[in-house]
């Protein structure tokens, strides 16, 4: 029991250290294109940034779920 409550409380901690995300504007993407077919390589960097961001909450619910439900079970 003592094991999830830390975990909630880290959990919550971490959403409250997290910095605030604006969302991407038609006008980045808009720069993201024309930036492609000029031949510069921002808009692959500003993909890779994207999918950078999308994967790094997915990897820790992953190592969260792993941590919760892998734990010795006791009879």
């Amino acid at each position: 029991m003592a094991k999830i409550f830390v975990y909630t409380l880290l959990t919550i901690a971490l959403l409250f250290l997290s910095s605030d995300l604006n969302a991407q504007c038609s006008m980045c993407r808009a720069i993201a294109e024309s930036s492609i077919e000029g031949g510069s390589k921002m808009g692959t960097g500003l993909n890779s940034g994207i999918m950078y961001l999308m994967g790094i909450p997915y990897i820790l619910l992953v190592v969260m779920g792993v941590l919760l439900f892998k734990k010795p079970k006791l009879h």
